[in-house]
């Protein structure tokens, strides 16, 4: 079984989407191209709000302490969002 590519940084990922979105807008695509830029968009932003979700599960975990301070407790992933 081969390794999943390493996903894009979320950045680079939104960068990627906003030009595959600026290509299917031009028109100027076959059908066969506009499709597949299609499909990795949708692939993409699926990806991106994964990335979304998990950052703001992170997020939710970080409680304020007794005397006011901030503390981060670990992430219980069997939990779902808090």
């Amino acid at each position: 079984m081969s390794p999943q590519p390493a996903q894009p940084s979320f950045d680079d990922g939104l960068d990627r989407l906003e030009a595959l979105v600026q290509q299917l807008e031009t028109g100027s695509l076959s059908l066969e191209e506009a499709l597949a830029r299609f499909e990795e968009g949708v692939q993409l932003s699926q990806s991106l709000q994964q990335q979304l979700a998990e950052a703001q599960r992170k997020v939710e975990v970080l409680k304020a302490g007794l005397g006011g301070e901030y503390r981060a407790e670990p992430l219980d992933p069997g939990k779902g969002a808090l």
